[in-house]
């Protein structure tokens, strides 16, 4: 595993930031130690002398503008892309990179690539962004660019990179957008171009592999929280009432746990990361009917991803490659209903399922200052010449993440973990 930064050339431009207000820089050498490096590991290396290899072998470059710059502002032209899923934060992204790009870096050449990587492949003129167009667009959710899923073949977005003269190209996605820019990094640099692959990290289901946490999701916890909130009232306001919310997280529950504890009412919350089976002694089902008897009505918040051992498979695989699931939201209202049915237990149950309504939003305060934060850092990384990263949030600290360690990695929650204790006690099974 390695946390060297890939970069195409020496820097020889005095960075035009410096002209400004701000003198602020970061030499390559200022380094964040990985969250693996523990204390104790650290204790031990520091009575052996850790060398400079050990140190630059765990951990992990800080962001921030250079002293000089390879890329030269009056000539250098630029390229961003949003892919995927939506997000809350987008077109926050969008502008920041735009407004450093043009009142602090001076460029004059920005482009949107409209529809994902799929406007990269078909030959399509780019749409030029300037501070003018941009200017609002933070106040709305979606992105202005569009977006799709699925990567077209690699060497052919290379070739519409060099046909459009593009120096550096900015992609805003998941982990599929990511494994994509890493394919076209591979392919730049095979082909020996001076072309920079900047990654910034967005996905409400927060699974970005060393990323603590991607923009976008926390808007989204306090989205999917509205609809938690709302199947609580529905649920006390009926005699044995059960509400039923199905929250999106497809291999990670982040969001589910997230907004289970911060709603502080749910009872049960289940994630792609605990595996659960319905019938038998303290099973889902038997669970259910005690905390009725107990508490008279009760929330259960479940991920998209979870329970999927209970449910046939489809075999069938969507545009970015990942398996569709099958519905466990609609599984669990329907066997849930037939139980108690059978138990002759009345009960009136209320299924919401938020679905696209909690990505599709405006972003709120915090992830709007994130999305700056690193949209800015991105740009800083790409006009100093290095690619192949993404930029990711580590201890409090931005830094630059080589896209090369994520492949076939994701983020999930740890159930041996304080995060994953601190919600269980939340929830009925500790009251």
């Amino acid at each position: 595993m390695s946390f060297q930064i890939d970069f195409l050339g020496n820097n020889k431009i005095k960075n035009p930031l410096l002209q400004g207000p701000s003198n602020f820089t970061i030499e390559d050498n200022e380094r964040i130690l990985i969250p693996e490096f523990t204390y104790q590991k650290i204790k031990k290396k520091l009575q052996e002398k850790i060398t400079e290899q050990e140190f630059v072998a765990n951990s992990l470059e800080k962001a921030g503008p250079r002293g000089k710059i390879f890329f030269n502002p009056k000539k250098v032209k630029v390229a961003i892309v949003t892919c995927g899923g939506l997000c809350p934060g987008l077109n926050v992204v969008i502008r920041s990179i735009v407004n450093l790009m043009s009142y602090g870096y001076k460029v004059k050449k920005i482009y949107g690539v409209e529809y994902g990587y799929h406007g990269l492949s078909n030959g399509k003129k780019l749409r030029e962004l300037n501070k003018k167009e941009v200017l609002n667009i933070h106040k709305h959710g979606g992105t202005i660019l569009g977006t799709s899923r699925g990567t077209p073949p690699t060497k052919e977005i290379v070739k519409n990179l060099i046909r459009h003269k593009i120096d550096i190209l900015f992609t805003i996605g998941g982990d599929g957008t990511m494994r994509g820019a890493s394919k076209i990094s591979d392919e730049i640099k095979k082909q020996k171009l001076k072309i920079s692959i900047v990654g910034i990290p967005k996905t409400i289901d927060n699974d970005i592999y060393f990323v603590e946490e991607s923009f976008g999701f926390q808007t989204a916890v306090e989205e999917a929280l509205n609809a938690i909130s709302s199947a609580h009232e529905e649920a006390r306001s009926h005699f044995n009432g059960i509400g039923l919310v199905k929250l999106m997280g497809r291999e990670a529950g982040f969001i589910a746990a997230e907004a289970s504890m911060a709603s502080g009412n749910v009872d049960i919350c289940l994630v792609p990361e605990v595996d659960f089976k319905l019938n038998g002694k303290s099973r889902l089902l038997e669970k259910i009917t005690t905390i009725l008897k107990k508490k008279g009505y009760l929330l259960i918040v479940v991920s998209e991803g979870a329970g999927q051992n209970l449910l046939e498979k489809t075999g069938k695989l969507d545009p970015s490659g990942n398996l569709i699931f099958g519905d466990i939201g609609i599984f669990l209202k329907q066997e849930i209903s037939n139980y108690l049915f059978k138990k002759k237990i009345l009960f009136s149950l209320k299924y919401i399922d938020p679905s696209y309504i909690i990505r599709s939003k405006k972003a709120n305060s915090y992830d709007q200052i994130l999305c700056s934060r690193m949209a800015h850092n991105a740009v800083h990384a790409a006009m100093a010449g290095k690619t192949s990263l993404l930029i990711g949030n580590v201890k409090n600290s931005i830094v630059h993440i080589p896209i090369s360690l994520l492949k076939d990695k994701k983020k999930k929650i740890k159930v041996n973990s304080h995060f994953w204790s601190e919600l269980t006690q939340s929830t009925f099974h500790f009251r």
